[in-house]
């Protein structure tokens, strides 16, 4: 029996097949159970903000395992409050600003879904608000009532009905114009869709919204799950806009490892709940609480925010000088980058990486995704060129092609 026999025989079928056991992990790599190291710039899907096993994560969770890990929120903890004060600040709510604590990204917008609800049933209006704005493509999570928020009809199929009132309109200024009125409670905006391959908004797409919710008196709810943290060269995405939303949602790289989300709330909307209105067993518990806090507090004492941002604009420019047919182009932000692809090889490209000894993601069938912990330096960025140009290279000889053409003379590969 392999651990292929176990995981096909122990595990639901919803991930498909695991690619590799990975046993050990260490800065900007891992192991698998063969003893091959992998550089691993996919960072548990832009979890790991320090990398493996970074001593201020160790040294955060084996010292408050050791003192306390939870109460349950009928009661607080030190390290529950020093971590809503510390998101507070670096979102810059101001002192009216309030955090929800969840375990994970779906339950962070879980969360923003029933703020929409309690925005849109506090109106003055008789029928309410009972529209909620997202984006067509957007990924808000897998629950219901997040996937009722997820523009992905195939997704949504297998568990039809969803969760009624959920619009989806396009990515324009445009549609925003024409969909937004005064029935609206809410709108759902990914400031870069990740899921949808690392795609940007149109320029001035958030300033836009912002000025357009708030003429109707409409939520601005923005999904930082993927893009907070720091990972796009400021603490949030949204900041890039200078705008001020009414909530954000955090996960992912907040834990560097460790499960937890929040929803920050801004202004008005931070006095929507009350008590029954939601809750959780586990959120906001100390151990999550104060590795977070250690996480945050490393990401900001070792300048990463900026690391972030001056290492993606350097791996963006290495990787449009490789030349290779494969490449048509490279989105994102900080160390949010999206390839785009010339063919639908993605997946290929992203098998032939893991035989070189490379961790990548293929969102879709025509883009490679990058989110590499926030502290890669000069050798990581030296290691990814090497192995990805092999990666390539693999991908272009299978189909034939050489670095004066770009079409394929035999059938793209599997």
């Amino acid at each position: 029996m392999t651990w292929q026999d176990d995981a096909g025989r122990d595990l639901v079928k919803s991930f498909g097949d695991r690619m590799a056991m990975f046993v050990r992990g260490e800065g900007a790599y891992v192991w698998d159970a063969d003893g091959k190291r992998y550089l691993d710039f996919l960072a548990g899907i832009a979890v790991n903000s320090l990398g493996h096993a970074h001593p201020v994560f160790v040294n955060a969770i084996a010292t408050q395992a050791a003192t306390l890990s939870h109460v349950s929120n009928y009661f607080a903890t030190p390290p529950q409050l020093e971590l809503a004060a510390q998101l507070k600040r670096l979102a810059g709510t101001g002192e009216s600003g309030r955090v929800y604590f969840g375990n994970s990204g779906a339950e962070a917008n879980e969360a923003a879904f029933k703020l929409a609800r309690l925005h849109g049933a506090a109106t003055e209006s008789s029928a309410g608000r009972p529209r909620i704005l997202a984006l067509t493509d957007a990924f808000h999570g897998r629950t219901m009532g997040t996937l009722a928020l997820t523009g992905k009809p195939y997704m949504q199929q297998p568990f039809l009905p969803m969760t009624p009132g959920v619009e989806f309109i396009d990515s324009t200024i445009e549609a925003l114009e024409a969909a937004i009125d005064d029935r609206v409670a809410a709108l759902f905006v990914e400031p870069v869709k990740g899921e949808a391959g690392v795609i940007d908004l149109p320029e001035g797409y958030l300033e836009a919204a912002r000025e357009i919710t708030r003429r109707h008196g409409v939520l601005l709810i923005i999904d930082e799950i993927q893009t907070g943290a720091g990972r796009t060269g400021e603490w949030f995405a949204f900041q890039h806009a200078g705008i001020t939303p009414d909530a954000i949602t955090v996960a992912k790289g907040i834990g560097g490892g460790f499960p937890i989300g929040a929803l920050i709330t801004f202004g008005e909307a931070s006095e929507l709940f009350y008590p029954g209105t939601h809750g959780s067993t586990f959120g906001g518990n100390a151990l999550g609480t104060a590795v977070a806090g250690a996480v945050l507090g490393e990401i900001e004492r070792a300048d990463l925010v900026r690391n972030a941002a001056e290492r993606g604009d350097q791996l963006r420019a290495a990787i449009l000088g490789i030349g290779s047919p494969l490449i048509s182009g490279c989105r994102g932000r900080g160390l949010l980058i999206g390839i785009a692809l010339a063919h639908p090889v993605a997946k290929a490209v992203v098998a032939a990486a893991q035989v070189h000894g490379l961790i990548i993601n293929a969102p879709n069938d025509d883009t490679i995704r990058l989110v590499p912990a926030l502290t890669i330096g000069d050798v990581e960025i030296d290691e990814f060129i090497a192995l990805f140009t092999a990666s390539l290279h693999t991908v272009a000889d299978a189909l034939l092609l050489d670095e004066h053409s770009s079409t394929p003379t035999t059938e793209v590969p599997a």
